[in-house]
């Protein structure tokens, strides 16, 4: 497929100036993983990324945020934030960018919490990393999230350790920590693979209105195309290292791509239905 078929004109002139333009390779040394990414997103957009296993979502993260290199990888070309290029942007500007303008939700809530702390240090210490206003806005601020997420706004509930609170709910306080600086692009990597279906529905759903309220852009990126298609605006589906095609949710019936065709086959129900339910409760399983 040709780059024009991918992402075409209309790509790269959408309404209003994209708050993320990328177009990069990515890879480590004797091993390519990504070819030719280029994607968009606009303020408040959401954009589902999906692929199977070893397509190169995880490489794409990393190298989104800065972190490939970490990893002993290399990432050429651009991402252009508000216009400036994070791939030249020094590791001391990246660090006061990650998490306050760029957001990460993780895919492991149990892992991503130290449990050796309670969740009012973790709030604080996300906090304090890059606020210098008192404990009364910090106080403030989560009360605030709590609520949004759907979790008690209540001292109790913040002395709590992430032992001792459901894995559904550690995956909202996630959600709430990255979006403690108000940042203006969130990245949720599988956020909801560690959760049963019910907590997954109820996860995504969060996600979709928190980005809507908030006005932020949200790359979700997923294997799984259900939670994709419920949660996204636009669909760009990666295969083999490739964006191979991108596209409106509504046009989802109209995908070509073998990848996409292949994804589809294996939806639990027909693809016309789960559109049909994508903005209401889902059908009730037979």
């Amino acid at each position: 497929m040709e780059r024009g078929e991918i992402n075409g004109q209309a790509g790269w002139t959408m309404s209003g100036f994209p708050l993320l333009r990328a177009a990069f390779d990515a890879g480590y040394p004797g091993r390519p993983v990504l070819h030719d990414i280029r994607f968009e997103l606009k303020r408040g957009e959401v954009l589902g990324l999906v692929g199977t296993s070893g397509a190169g979502k995880s490489t794409l993260v990393l190298s989104l945020l800065g972190l490939l290199p970490w990893r002993g990888g290399r990432v050429q070309g651009e991402v252009l934030l508000d216009g400036k290029n994070l791939l030249r942007m020094p590791e001391r500007e990246m660090r006061i960018l990650r998490g306050r303008t760029v957001s990460l939700i993780p895919q492991s809530p149990m892992t991503a919490l130290n449990s050796a702390i309670s969740l009012r240090t973790h709030f604080y210490e996300a906090w304090k990393a890059h606020e210098r206003n008192g404990r009364t806005d910090w106080n403030q601020r989560v009360m605030e999230l709590l609520s949004d997420v759907q979790l008690p706004a209540e001292p109790d509930f913040l002395r709590r350790r992430p032992t001792e609170i459901s894995v559904g709910q550690a995956q909202r306080v996630l959600i709430a920590l990255s979006l403690l600086h108000r940042p203006s692009l969130l990245i949720a990597d599988e956020p909801t693979s560690a959760l049963d279906p019910v907590t997954q529905t109820q996860v995504v759903d969060l996600l979709k209105s928190l980005s809507k309220k908030h006005a932020t852009a949200l790359l979700y990126v997923s294997h799984d195309l259900v939670s994709v298609l419920r949660l996204s605006d636009r669909i760009a589906v990666l295969d083999h290292g490739k964006i191979v095609e991108e596209f409106e949710v509504s046009q989802a019936a109209n995908a070509k791509h073998a990848a996409t065709l292949s994804l589809i086959g294996t939806l639990p129900a027909p693809l016309e239905v789960l559109l049909r339910y994508r903005d209401s409760a889902p059908p009730a399983a037979s």
